[in-house]
């Protein structure tokens, strides 16, 4: 199946696709997906995590086989279905599904977030539902998966630590991310590295709502010199959240920094048309705060 369909910049637009295990439907953004192939036998690790069913390597890429059915506590996979090899966070991992529905596109503003009831901060593996047609799809957190299979996958806080001791800094800085725990950590790290005078909102639609506010009472330089940003995010994504602020006369100059899973080759072009002024890999939180140095003291 083809997965490289062109998306315009900044439309506020994503492609999913849809897959099936146990017969529900789940869901997982085109950005992320590298191929899509059918099962083949790999070879198990000892000591593994229990939903790790082995390596293979095709094309003599050694990839890492994930049994999705096993996270999501739905028993274990039998041989067949296919791999979703996935690329995201600097990893290549395959993803045993059932089968794959297609392919569609929907606007970000289509995305409804979870509940409570359904995803808590803690455990939750859904980031939004769609539904499509007679049924609803679940779109799961994949980051969120492996990073619970392994911890260092995820942000790397060990590197705040090694940044040690600074200067605070009251330069004003507008997040946005959707991940109430990433939300926080970014948040956390930024404070420990000095930088105090921070806004942190759920997604580009809240962050895009604070400049216009700002620009209403003439406060944008007081409350919004930086802005962070994730790109998968309900109501309005970082792409168009980018495009919005870099074709305003008064906000143009304002750095964006694009921090996602998803900062990739071709993700970068993407970032670097709409006009970002850098891009990292979410990973990288030491050199998010080594960038962000950087564009602030541009602007002192």
């Amino acid at each position: 199946m083809d997965t490289k369909i062109l998306l315009e910049n900044g439309t506020n637009e994503l492609e999913v696709l849809e897959f099936k295990l146990d017969g529900n439907a789940y869901g997982i953004n085109v950005a992320k997906i590298k191929e899509i192939i059918t099962y083949e036998p790999v070879t198990p690790v000892p000591n593994a995590h229990p939903s790790v069913e082995g390596i293979f390597m095709p094309r003599d890429t050694m990839i890492t086989a994930i049994d999705l059915k096993n996270c999501l506590q739905r028993g274990t996979s039998e041989p067949g279905g296919l791999f979703i090899i996935t690329s995201f966070n600097k990893l290549d991992i395959a993803f045993h599904v059932d089968s794959v529905v297609g392919i569609h596109r929907v606007s970000w503003r289509d995305i409804i977030k979870p509940g409570s009831t359904v995803s808590t901060t803690e455990d939750g593996v859904s980031t939004g539902i769609i539904k499509f047609e007679d049924r609803l799809i679940i779109i799961l957190d994949f980051e969120k998966i492996v990073a619970d299979i392994n911890p260092e996958t995820g942000l790397k806080m060990t590197e705040i630590d090694e940044l040690g001791d600074r200067e605070r800094n009251d330069i004003p800085i507008l997040i946005a991310e959707d991940s109430p725990l990433l939300n926080k950590l970014i948040v956390d790290s930024l404070r420990k590295a000095g930088y105090s005078n921070l806004i942190h909102t759920e997604n580009g639609q809240q962050a895009y709502d604070v400049i216009q506010e700002c620009k209403r009472e003439g406060t944008l330089k007081e409350h919004v010199q930086c802005v962070i940003t994730d790109i998968e995010m309900p109501l309005m994504d970082g792409h168009r959240l980018t495009k919005l602020i870099k074709t305003d006369e008064e906000t143009k100059d304002i750095p964006v920094v694009i921090f996602s899973s998803l900062v990739n080759d071709e993700m970068k072009r993407k970032g670097a048309a709409l006009g970002a002024n850098a891009q990292l890999s979410k990973p990288e939180i030491g050199n998010l705060v080594h960038t962000v140095d950087k564009l602030v003291l541009d602007l002192m």
